[in-house]
C-alpha cells in the first residue's frame, strides 16, 4: 500500500501499526506494508519514528488529510528525495555558515539587541563546542566572513540534519540544535522567530503575522517530534 493511495481517497482502513523490520521499523496498514509515494518501502531507523507515523494514520477520520500528517510527510521526503539529492542538500545547508540567522544582530533598539544576545549567544557557543564550527557574530545582514572550519563543520553536520528545519529557521545552528535535542521545538521556534515575536510584542498584534507564526510553530512542533523519535 502506498501513501499516495490513501491520500487520494476516503479512509478505507481500520488500523495502522508499527513493527520492527530489517534493523529499523515499518508501518503496516491493516497488515499491509506501507510504501512511499515513490513506491519504495516505508522504513524508518527507529520503532519510535514508525510509531509516530502510525499514530498519525490512526488519528485520521473519514478523509485522510496529508496536512495533518507532518511526520509521515517528512519520512516520505527523506526516503524518496534526500538520498539522491544529498550533495545538493549538504551544499545548501553549509552555505548558512556565512548567513546564519544567529550570527547577524541588530544594532538597535537596545531591547532587541539584548533579546537576541540572550537567545542566540548560547547557541553560537554550542555550535563552536559541539559542532566544531567557530562562528563570528556581526551587526547587520551582510554575509559574515566565517572561518573555513565553520563551513566544513556545517557540511559534516548537514548529513544528520533536516534541510527543511534549516530552511524555515534561516539557521544551520538552529536546525542542528533541534535535531540534536539541544533545543526543543518551542525553544527553536522562539529563537528562529525572535525578531518577528519582538515586533508583535513591541508594536502590537497583526492577524497575518500571527497566523504565519502559528503555522511556523506547528512546523517546528512536527519537526521536534520527528527528531525526538529519530533519536529514540
Amino acid at each position: 500500500m502506498s501513501t499516495d493511495d490513501l491520500h487520494a481517497h476516503r479512509r478505507a482502513y481500520k488500523q495502522a501499526t508499527a513493527r520492527p523490520k530489517d534493523g529499523g521499523a515499518a508501518v503496516l496498514i491493516d497488515g499491509m506494508h506501507l510504501r512511499t509515494p515513490g513506491k519504495i518501502a516505508f522504513l524508518t531507523p527507529t520503532l519510535a519514528l514508525a510509531q509516530a507515523c502510525a499514530d498519525e494514520w490512526n488519528a485520521q477520520e473519514e478523509v485522510v488529510r496529508p496536512d495533518t500528517m507532518p511526520v509521515t510527510r517528512l519520512v516520505n521526503v527523506a526516503l524518496d528525495h534526500t538520498a539522491r539529492t544529498r550533495d545538493i542538500i549538504v551544499e545548501s545547508i553549509s552555505g548558512y555558515a556565512a548567513t546564519d540567522l544567529v550570527c547577524h544582530r541588530a544594532e538597535h533598539p537596545e531591547a532587541l539587541v539584548v533579546r537576541q544576545a540572550t537567545a542566540w549567544d548560547p547557541l553560537v557557543a554550542w555550535a563552536g563546542e559541539k559542532l566544531g564550527a567557530p562562528l563570528n557574530v556581526v551587526a547587520g545582514v551582510i554575509a559574515a566572513d566565517q572561518p573555513l572550519e565553520a563551513r566544513e563543520a556545517f557540511e559534516r553536520a548537514a548529513r544528520t540534519a533536516l534541510a527543511h528545519t534549516v530552511g524555515i529557521s534561516g539557521s544551520g545552528v538552529l536546525g542542528f540544535a533541534l535535531s540534536a535535542g539541544r533545543l526543543d521545538s518551542v525553544a527553536a521556534f522562539e529563537a528562529a522567530c525572535l525578531d518577528d515575536i519582538w515586533q508583535l510584542d513591541t508594536w502590537g498584534e497583526d492577524h497575518f503575522a500571527r497566523k504565519r507564526l502559528d503555522d511556523l510553530e506547528a512546523e517546528f512542533v512536527a519537526l521536534g517530534r520527528y527528531f525526538a523519535a529519530l533519536r529514540a
